[in-house]
This record gives C-alpha cells, sequence and structure tokens, in this order.
C-alpha cells in the first residue's frame, strides 16, 4: 500500500464540485468504501460490530485514517435508516416487507423509528467527532433513500402490485416515509450539521435499461419527497449530492428541478461518463467517471493509464468534478485496482503542479 501520511485534506476542496466550481487539485470521491475492503488493505481487523466508548473510537480513528492516508478530502458516513427499521430486510429481495396491507400501516411502530434511530447513530456520531481528522469532514447524513425505504418497508415486487391492488396505500406510504425523513434528517441537521461538508442521499431509482417504476409514478410519489429532504438541508446551510444508481435519463430534468447541486453514479454499460458531463456538467457537480468492472478486472498498469487518461479529460471538461468508481468500493475489490486509481489521481495533481 502506497500511504500518503504526509497529505493534508482540505474539505472545503471538495465542496467546490457542490458548486460546480473548479477544485484547486482534483478530489478523489466514494460513495462508500467497504470496511471489509479497509481491513483487506490494512491487513487488520474493522469492525464496528458491538463496539462502544473508546473501542468505537479507535474504530474510526482507523476508518478516517485510511480515507486520510488514501488523500481523500472527507470521507462517507450515513446513519442508516432502513438497517433500524424494525422488519428490515425486504430490501435485499426474497421476502415481503412487513407493510403489506393498511392495517399493518396503521400499526407499524412509526413513532419508535426516530427513538432507535438516536439510540442507534448517536455514538458512531459522537465517536466521529472526537476523530475525525484536521482538515477532513464527512459527507452523508441519513442513510438510504425514499424509494429505498418503501422497497424495505413493502418489498420491491409486493410495491409495484400495492400500486394497483390499493393506490390510496401507495400514496400514503410515501407520504409517511416522506413525514419520517424529514423527523430524521431535521434531528441529525439539528445536531450534527457541522460533521459534515455536504449532504446526500442515496436513492437507487433505475436498472440499465429503465427507471424501477414508471417515470410519472416517480415523479409524482418519490420526487416530491426528495424534494423536501434537499429543501431541508439547503435550508441548514449545507449543499445536497444524489446518488442514483440507473438509467433515469428519462426524469433527470425533473430530478434537476428539485435543486440537487451535485449527481454521483454511472455504468458504462448505460451510459459513458462523457455523456453525463455532455448532458448535465453545466448545471451540476460530477462524481465518479470509472466503471467498477473496470477498476475490479484489469491490473494495476491497465487501471492507472485508463485513470490518468480519462481522468485529465474529464478534469478538463468539466466544472465541477470529483474523481471515483461509479458506484463504491465493495470488499471484492481488488486492492491494485483501487490503489491506481489513487495514484494516477495523485499523479494528475502532481502534473498540475508543474
Amino acid at each position: 500500500m502506497n500511504f500518503r501520511k504526509d497529505f493534508q485534506p482540505d474539505y472545503t476542496n471538495i465542496l467546490k464540485v457542490l458548486y460546480n466550481q473548479r477544485p484547486d487539485y482534483l478530489p478523489l470521491y466514494e460513495h462508500h468504501i467497504d470496511t471489509p475492503f479497509i481491513a483487506k488493505a490494512l491487513g487488520q481487523e474493522v469492525n464496528a460490530a458491538g463496539k462502544s466508548g473508546a473501542d468505537l473510537e479507535e474504530h474510526y480513528r482507523v476508518v478516517t485514517g485510511f480515507w486520510k492516508d488514501m488523500t481523500y478530502d472527507a470521507f462517507d458516513f450515513e446513519a442508516a435508516i432502513c438497517d433500524i427499521f424494525p422488519g428490515h430486510g425486504a430490501i435485499m429481495g426474497g421476502m415481503a416487507g412487513p407493510i403489506q396491507t393498511r392495517d399493518d400501516f396503521e400499526k407499524y411502530p412509526w413513532d419508535e423509528i426516530p427513538v432507535i434511530f438516536k439510540r442507534t447513530y448517536i455514538p458512531h456520531l459522537e465517536a466521529i467527532k472526537k476523530v475525525m481528522p484536521q482538515g477532513m469532514k464527512a459527507y452523508g447524513g441519513c442513510g438510504y433513500g425514499i424509494f429505498e425505504a418503501s422497497q424495505d418497508l413493502v418489498g420491491y415486487e409486493y410495491l409495484c402490485m400495492l400500486l394497483y391492488d390499493d393506490p390510496e396505500l401507495f400514496r400514503d406510504l410515501f407520504l409517511k416515509i416522506g413525514d419520517l425523513f424529514v423527523v430524521l434528517w431535521s434531528w441529525l441537521l439539528d445536531n450534527y450539521k457541522d460533521l459534515f461538508v455536504f449532504c446526500r442521499m442515496g436513492d437507487d431509482l433505475g436498472y440499465r435499461t429503465s427507471t424501477m417504476l414508471a417515470p410519472d409514478t416517480i415523479r409524482e410519489f418519490i420526487l416530491p419527497q426528495h424534494k423536501r429532504v434537499i429543501d431541508l438541508v439547503h435550508s441548514h446551510g449545507k449543499k445536497f449530492l444524489l446518488h442514483c444508481c440507473g438509467n433515469i435519463f428519462s426524469i433527470m430534468d425533473d430530478i434537476l428541478a428539485n435543486g440537487i447541486d451535485a449527481k454521483h453514479s454511472n455504468e458504462d454499460q448505460i451510459a459513458p461518463f462523457d455523456v453525463w458531463i455532455e448532458k448535465y456538467n453545466d448545471k451540476i457537480g460530477l462524481f465518479g467517471g470509472f466503471d467498477m468492472n473496470e477498476l475490479i478486472l484489469n491490473p494495476y498498469d491497465v487501471v492507472y493509464e485508463k485513470v490518468l487518461r480519462e481522468g485529465t479529460e474529464f478534469r478538463k471538461k468539466t466544472k465541477g468534478y470529483g474523481l471515483g468508481s461509479g458506484n463504491s468500493i465493495p470488499d471484492y475489490m481488488s486492492v491494485d485496482g483501487f490503489m491506481a486509481m489513487v495514484d494516477a489521481v495523485n499523479e494528475i495533481r502532481a502534473r498540475e503542479k508543474r
């Protein structure tokens, strides 16, 4: 591992992407780096499960230290909403969620969720506050999105049927999820907004070929709830990034109208990153650029040369741009592929100084 202990993070550098301005140097960005990957890269255990107090602080000291040594200006942290849902699991597929009928909806313990949320995540937020490296901040906030929450509470297939079997319940479900998100986001922003350089929602709305629900359904039920969160984030003086996988070009104008400041997630089989640049560079900041398959399947030299060449071009073509994978760094990512990307970005930075 080519650690760079002398790198000094500067969260204001990556924040410029959210203003769609050219950062002083090319920032690295990842939606997430799985802790099993960090453990593999470091050759040591990295796991927050069951930890508290000083042990939890040490966990986040290791995690944030890894991001810093890999020359990131900020790192991701999300207090994952769906993970604390009573009956969580349907979003993973293969099962129905806890809400299938009007009676299920009325009896669901909505009022308990904010209590569970705070109890679960305050220790993590406090630990991060204590160990954050100088010059760094987190990006993220409340994890999961409006559509993803509906999938966890109902199940994707069952949600599609609910739209036709009980359209009033379908409508009420999204209104209730929106209300819940406003409560949770409001609490987090009121108490911990200074931890975050910008806020982010991840809500995957598409497949490779289309959106997962009809565009008009997304426009009517999901995007208005997105806007509630976006407006809330902006009212607290923070910029907003949407991470959204899939072929969502049919609803991008509506997403832009909601007021997002930046977008992340791209897949070459949907569209080359140049298409995102051509369509949206003048409107919002852009993150990503490199399909996960390219990073996973190719050897170090191939990845390094590709990132060096295309990353240089992406930086020239864009206003606000942060380089990274098109999605995230999972546990099965090769360390060589990841390091080739990081090393190429640092070479781009070095060449700009010459």
